[in-house]
């Protein structure tokens, strides 16, 4: 079930994430964003070395429209988590598997194929609702254009997502997608820390002296940030577009547990019943899938909703 590249994907940045809120308080967004992008590409390089890959591609194009679409909705999400509450910020982020849905949804009937996996999208939305419960966003009246740059973010990477998709069926590696969507990142945080400034809206020196501790995090996070989307990657070009989709919201789950264990946070009933939810929609999701599978439902490959191994 290649789907399922997906759980350790959002694991994986569960323990980026760890790693980023840690590094927040001495770096600023665009160091951040800068080192995971270098270290990504270096990383990935050699790997690639290793694997004789090459990084020669007649994809330009549709490389250039994932990493723009992808690191326009990593800032976006960014600007969203200074404007709003962190749980609304986040909140708005994972909608990107409802537009997913409503992508595909349009896409099929455009096409005049009528069949729509509702099982899966009925999980997704269900997901979502756990999702709410788990992080109970809120926002107030002077907090519209966060909310607008919140909703965009999801959008933009649901957009991401599906050409990630796009591009592994037209046969590029994760490694090759990952390193150019690295590369851009770290195009755009260098330019951020050229033009943008620091934590305490002074200039950000490239030059810094770094502690053992500041770059372990900031190799963690380059390190932790390709393996992930690599997976992400391979999930989305063999996976169920669906299925893939509504697993990326166990990394909400990941995440909250981990600030259980290191910043003692403290979940309520209706938390607790949000990650019950995220977790049984995954399952359900899942043998749903397999099932049709195994029973060979499968939609002929023009059907952009089409069930697949």
């Amino acid at each position: 079930m290649q789907s399922l590249w997906m759980l350790f994907a959002t694991f994986a940045f569960s323990i980026m994430g760890v790693c980023v809120k840690l590094a927040s308080t001495t770096y600023s967004v665009a160091e951040i964003i800068l080192y995971r992008g270098m270290i990504g590409v270096v990383f990935i390089y050699f790997l690639m070395r290793q694997q004789r890959g090459t990084l020669k591609t007649h994809l330009v194009w549709q490389h250039l429209w994932r990493c723009v679409v992808g690191t326009t909705a990593l800032w976006l999400w960014f600007i969203a988590i200074g404007l709003l509450p962190l749980a609304t910020a986040m909140t708005l982020n994972y909608m990107a598997p409802i537009w997913i849905s409503g992508v595909l949804f349009v896409a099929a009937w455009h096409g005049g194929k009528h069949r729509f996996e509702w099982g899966l999208v009925t999980a997704i939305v269900a997901s979502f609702i756990g999702v709410t419960l788990l992080l109970r966003p809120s926002i107030h009246q002077d907090q519209w254009l966060g909310g607008f740059v919140g909703v965009c973010s999801g959008a933009l990477s649901a957009l991401a997502y599906l050409q990630v998709r796009k591009l592994g069926q037209l046969g590029e590696p994760e490694s090759r997608v990952v390193f150019y969507f690295s590369l851009t990142g770290f195009i755009a945080g260098l330019l951020g820390c050229l033009f943008g400034t620091g934590l305490q809206d002074e200039p950000i020196h490239l030059l810094r002296e770094h502690t053992s501790y500041g770059l372990f995090l900031l190799i963690s996070i380059g390190v932790l940030a390709a393996i992930a989307q690599m997976a992400m990657t391979r999930a989305y070009r063999l996976g169920n577009t669906l299925v893939t989709a509504n697993l990326q919201y166990t990394g909400i789950v990941f995440s909250s547990l981990w600030g259980i264990l290191i910043w003692s946070d403290a979940l309520g009933l209706t938390g607790w019943l949000g990650i019950a939810i995220i977790l049984a929609s995954g399952i359900v999701a899942t043998f749903y899938n397999i099932r049709n599978t195994a029973a060979g439902k499968k939609l002929p490959p023009a059907d952009p909703i089409a069930t697949e191994l």
